[in-house]
This record gives structure tokens, sequence and C-alpha cells, in this order.
């Protein structure tokens, strides 16, 4: 049965139908995916859940106006001083602004500073169905108004607004993200198949699997609910690049040594199908699984990632087992031009395996020494842990460079109060508007506070901080300020605002970590049982796991502070980062012990390590290099976030690639040896001492290998 589903994708006949049918399936599929930003969700306050306090208040705003508005503060300069000349063009400008489509209500100013060298004028800016995007038009609009004054004063715009704007712009990089994603695993490949054709395959799959990927998922955010955003769509293209490209690295070597074997290559691609489909299955399940435990986070963002993310992994999975193997049947032998491999040539041992017999003879030596020293090694990598601030970004620290933006924002902060133009407003029943107007005047940080406003039953007080709105202090304010509101008996009061959205996002990340985290360590533990049909295996690898992760995390908290400059991560950056390394670091761990139990029942499990880690090493390492290339062009967008978490991936998986699979997996199961498979069927196999051997003692017992 298994060897006729595998004979499927690549049969005489049924190759033809196989692209017939992804032919058909594109044609579509490109129509959707094109459309995949109609569907994005770009706004904060969508992404947290129903029960936020600063959810709860937006609706209750609405009526005054607050609740589907966003402030772009906009802001004149010149050090000379501001010149009457330039306050009549602030004033014009204001005008043009307030006839611009999108722009609630009239302009609040243009008001000077007190030291005569700043102006600054707030615009509310509507939210609608088009979120950033929307808001970026409004945005350029204005900054074209405010262009037009030659030899004027210079003009920013800043607040939420403006790094709205901004951070469309930069998210705009996505296409030419998914040109530098495809150029890194372009030469990866290229290096490892030292071929010019045959990656022009996986790439072409490759493709096809990410706008199948994004006609899914723009049908699911369109039709099931599902959220997504601009962070889902770049962190799709990497995944699916990356772990599709694994898959393709594993289908193709054993492809290419069934071809060896076989004169009819269609019976060499069933074959390697029904050998390497296994691992190549259970991988991609580990990561989907891991992936869709995602669902169990409270941010609607996070939420959506998961499922996305899974779609991505699956559909990359069923492009590599049908579509792949079609046209590499289709293409024949030649396309591994110029060292074609023909039935019954042999294949002398590559580079890369030399290697790994070398690395293995050398951790056979004294094991249990080898995996102390490397997981004391690691240990002491992930103590830069502690230095790690995810506590969150402000604005302007949100972006690599210097957008308009963070400039506005520091010239803001130096001629007005840093919290002027974005306040926070708490809405209470209209009985106790001047008890919570008072409680609200005594709170630390909170610098003026305006008369209530009445309408309906409600009342609204309007706050203005003392610090930068986006930034840590003013979080602690506000935490203060509810603490202070919620204490007025009977008046219901709730405090919102763009800096409450963002102390709930900060929260509800915070609550995310502690709950996804360990769910994900018991599934990935009972995946691995189940597939290594043992309970010491699974607890020993996913105790690497997440000493890896441990140790990737530790070096990028003293990389970003030490070396790169940011000024600390998200709040939500632990978790992606631990999803992301622990679901895709555990398939290299699949990969290598899946080998080293199918050896065992012939060479013993202490044999079968070293076998398994010769035959596996250099397919590994190749797939290894192209999820971290993958990972690491995501430094090309401008953005804090996606170059810390494209760092830190990047460096786990290169870590778990070529320390800890090789290493301490190796010399973990050397030293334990069949106690791996307890309580299963191999336990009860005796093993036999591993005698010294030198590298070419090894060669002779080398079975098969997944080149």
């Amino acid at each position: 049965m298994v060897r006729r589903i595998a004979s499927l994708p690549g049969g005489r006949v049924t190759k033809w139908v196989v692209l017939a049918l992804w032919t058909a399936l594109l044609i579509p599929a490109l129509m959707l995916a094109a459309r995949l930003g109609d569907a994005e969700e770009n706004d904060n306050s969508a992404w947290l859940p129903g029960n936020a306090e600063s959810t709860k208040v937006v609706a209750r705003a609405e009526r005054f106006g607050l609740g589907d508005t966003v402030p772009a503060i906009v802001v004149y300069d010149r050090a000379e001083g501001i010149t009457s000349a330039d306050m009549a063009a602030a004033r014009a400008d204001a005008e043009a602004f307030g006839g611009i489509d999108g722009v609630e209500g009239r302009p609040q100013g243009p008001v000077k500073a007190e030291d005569g060298k700043a102006v600054r004028t707030v615009v509310q800016i509507r939210k609608d169905r088009t979120g950033w995007e929307g808001i970026g038009e409004v945005v350029d609009a204005m900054t074209e108004i405010g262009a037009a004054h030659p030899g004027g004063p210079g003009f920013h715009v800043t607040g939420p607004a403006g790094y709205a704007s901004d951070s469309i712009k930069a998210f705009s990089g996505g296409g030419g993200l998914t040109t530098v994603t495809a150029s890194v695993v372009a030469v990866i490949l290229l290096l490892t198949y030292r071929s010019p054709l045959l990656p022009l395959v996986p790439l072409l799959t490759v493709g096809g699997a990410l706008v199948t990927s994004e006609a899914v998922i723009y049908l699911l955010a369109e039709h099931a609910g599902l959220t997504v955003n601009k962070q889902t769509g770049f962190i799709l293209t990497v995944l699916v690049f990356g772990a599709a490209t694994d898959y393709a690295l594993l289908l193709t070597a054993r492809y290419r040594e069934e071809l060896r074997r076989h004169e009819d290559r269609h019976e060499a691609m069933a074959e390697a199908l029904r050998r390497c489909g296994p691992a190549i299955l259970a991988s991609a399940a580990t990561v989907a699984i891991s992936l869709m435990l995602l669902m169990l986070a409270t941010l609607h963002s996070t939420q959506g990632l998961g499922p996305a993310c899974a779609v991505g992994i699956l559909v990359g999975l069923l492009a590599m087992v049908t579509l792949m193997p079609a046209l590499l049947v289709v293409c024949g032998r030649w396309i591994f031009w110029p060292v074609k491999p023909s039935s019954g040539s042999t294949a002398g041992a590559t580079t890369a395996e030399g290697v790994w017999t070398r690395v293995g003879t050398a951790v056979s030596g004294r094991p249990r020494i080898v995996w102390i020293g490397t997981s004391l090694a690691l240990g002491a990598m992930a103590m830069g842990v502690f230095g790690l601030r995810a506590d969150g970004l402000s604005d302007k620290d949100q972006f690599t460079g210097r957008p308009q933006m963070a400039v506005g924002e520091e010239i803001r902060s130096r001629h007005f109060p840093a919290g002027s133009g974005d306040p926070v407003y708490v809405v209470a029943r209209a009985a106790f508007a001047e008890q919570v107007r008072t409680a609200l005047s005594g709170v630390p940080g909170v610098s003026d506070v305006s008369t209530p406003i009445v309408k309906d039953g409600e009342a609204v007080v309007l706050g203005e901080l003392g610090v930068d709105p986006s930034g840590t202090a003013a979080l602690r304010t506000v935490e203060r300020a509810r603490a202070a509101v919620h204490a007025v008996e009977g008046a219901d009061a709730r405090v919102g605002g763009s800096t409450a959205v963002v102390l709930d996002t900060r929260e509800a990340a915070a609550r995310d970590s502690k709950v996804v985290i360990p769910v994900v360590l018991v599934v990935v533990f009972l995946v691995l049982a189940l597939l290594l049909r043992a309970v010491v295996a699974p607890l020993l690898l996913t105790a690497t796991v997440v000493l890896s992760f441990g140790a990737a995390l530790g070096v990028s908290g003293l990389m970003f502070s030490h070396v790169f400059g940011f000024a600390g991560a998200e709040a939500s950056f632990p978790l992606l980062a631990f999803v992301f390394l622990v679901a895709l670091g555990i398939d290299y761990n699949i990969f290598l012990v899946s080998r080293v139990r199918e050896e065992t029942p012939r060479h013993g499990t202490r044999r079968a390590a070293l076998t398994g880690l010769s035959a596996t090493g250099g397919v590994i390492t190749s797939a290894g290099a192209v999820l971290a290339g993958t990972f690491a062009a995501m430094a090309s967008l401008p953005l804090v976030f996606a170059a810390e978490l494209g760092f830190a991936v990047a460096f786990g998986v290169l870590l778990d690639t070529l320390v800890v699979r090789s290493v301490l997996v190796t010399a973990l199961t050397l030293d334990v040896g069949r106690w791996m498979w307890w309580p299963g069927t191999l336990f009860r196999r005796h093993d036999e001492p591993l005698p010294p051997t030198k590298e070419h003692e090894l060669e002779p017992a080398l079975p098969d290998r997944l080149r």
C-alpha cells in the first residue's frame, strides 16, 4: 500500500496528472494570493482579545470620536526660531489637512513651543478596514502638503499615525524579502548540488507552494475569521522557503541515491519517496502541530500566525511530495548535469560525509565528557538571557534606521511635553466624571487632565502624559492610572488610548508565553514518543532542543544589546523564537535519530549513532544552512523585530545543526546506548561496547547513504 502511494507522484502516467492538477490549482491561487493584503489587519488594537481593557474602551469612546481615530502629530521646527511666515504656513497646512479624505474633525493647532523653535499640529485620522495602508495614504497626503513650502521649516509627521505610515513602508519591502530569500536559497542549492539546473526544480516548487499557501490563508482570513497582518506575510515567506527547501534536499538526496540502483527513474522516485517520506512527514507534522498551538494565545495576531504558518508548512510538504517528484521525473537524469547519476554507478564518500565521520569518531572516544562539556558550554551561552530586555520597544525604536516618525518624535520631545498630542483617555459614567478626573490628576506621570466631556450618560477625560507615550515609563503610568480610576466605586471607569493598547498587548504576550511554551514542549515530546516508540530518547531530544533554544536566546540578547545596539525586544519575541526554534530544531533530530533507529537492529545503538551521523550529516547541514539563510534574509527589512527574530532563529538553527545534533545528541546516544529506546523493543537488544575505531574502519559499516 505504501509503495503504491509512493509511486503515484512519479508514475509514468500519473506524473502528468500531478502536473496538470498543480497547474489548474495555481491559476486561481495566483489571483487569490494577490488579494492577501486586502485581508490584513495591521491595527494593533485589532490584535487584542475582546476582554482587554483598551478594547472595551473603544466601543464606549466612539460616541466621542475617539475610538475609531489615531492622532497624527505634525511637527515643524527651525533652529533659528519659528517665523511669522512659518506660523502662517502651518495654519494654511492645518486648513488643508482638514480637507483630506480620512481626516476626522478639525486639526488642533498649530501651537508654538515655549522656546519658539517648533510648532505642533494634531490631526485625527479615521481608522477603517484599510488599517495602516489607509493611514499611510493620509500621512502621505499630509506630507505632500507640508513639503510645498520651499525654504520653510522642517516638517515631520509622528505619533501613532506616523508610526503606522512608516511601518507600512517598511513592510512594503516584502517583495524585496522574497527576492533576497530566493537568492539565498539559490546560492546554497548551487553549492550543495553543484549543478546549475537542479536548483531550478525546488525553487519552482517552493514558489508554487508559497503562492498556494497565500491563497489558502486569504480564504481563511476572509471566510473563517483568521487574523493576518504584514508580520504574518514575511514570516510565511521565509518559513515556506526554508522548510520546503529542506524537504527538497532530503528527497533529492535519496532520489539521486536510488537512480544509481534503478535503471527506471520512475521506480527510483517511488523508492526514494517510500524511504524518506516518513521522516519528511513526521518533520512537517511536528512543525505544523507546534505552530498550531499558537492558537492558544490570546493575541489575535499570534493566534493567526500559527495556522497561517502551519498552512505554509503543510502546503510546502504537499508540493515537495507531489509536484517536485513529478518535475524531477519529467526532467530525467539530465537535470543533475554535469554529474548525472547512472544506474550501477557508485559515489565515493563526499567531503561532508568525511567530516561527519571524523566528528563521530572523535565524539566516540569519550562521549560522556563530550556531552557534559557541550551542555555546560550551551548553559553558559544561555546566561545571556538575563540581559535580554523583552518588555517591548517604543515606536521610534521599532526601526533599524531613522524614518521621519523617529526624527519627528525626537524633535517633539525636545520642544513639547513628551506625551502631547497622544493622551490616554478614561471613559466613565457621567455621574462620576469629576471624581474620575480628580483621581487621574493625582497619578504620577500624568502632566495635564482635561475637563470631562459628557454625552449620553458617559463621560470622557483626557490625560496628557509627561513621557513618550510608547515608552516603558508611559506604560507604568497607565498601570497607575488604571489602579486610581478603578478605585472610584460605581464609576465603571476604563483607561484606553494608544499607550493602553501597547500595555495590553505586552501583558497578553507575556501571558501567551507562559501558556503556550509548556504545551509545545509536551506536544513535541508526545510526537517524538509516538515516532520513536520510546520514552528516554524523546526526553533527551526535547531537553537538547530546550538547551539549544536557551543558548540561542542568550547569545541573541548579548548581540542585540552590545553589537547591534537595539533598545530591547518585543514582548512576543521569546514566544515566537521558541516555537520556531523548537519546532524546526526538533526537525533535524528527527532526521538523525530516525536513521539511527533504522540502523540499530543491524548494528546496535552505538554503531548506529555513528552510522546515522555520517549518513545524514551532509544533507542535514545543507538543510540547516538553507533554513538559517532564509531567516537571516529577514534582516533586509528595516524593522528591529524582523532583524531580531531572523538572527535568533538563524543562529539557533546553525547551533542546533552543527553542535547540538552532531555533537550533543550523538554523544548522548553513545553514552546511553540501548536505553535510548526504553521501553520499546529495541531496548531489549543488547548493545556491544563500541570498539576503538579509526575513520577508515568506520567506512565499510556505512549503510545506503542519504546524500
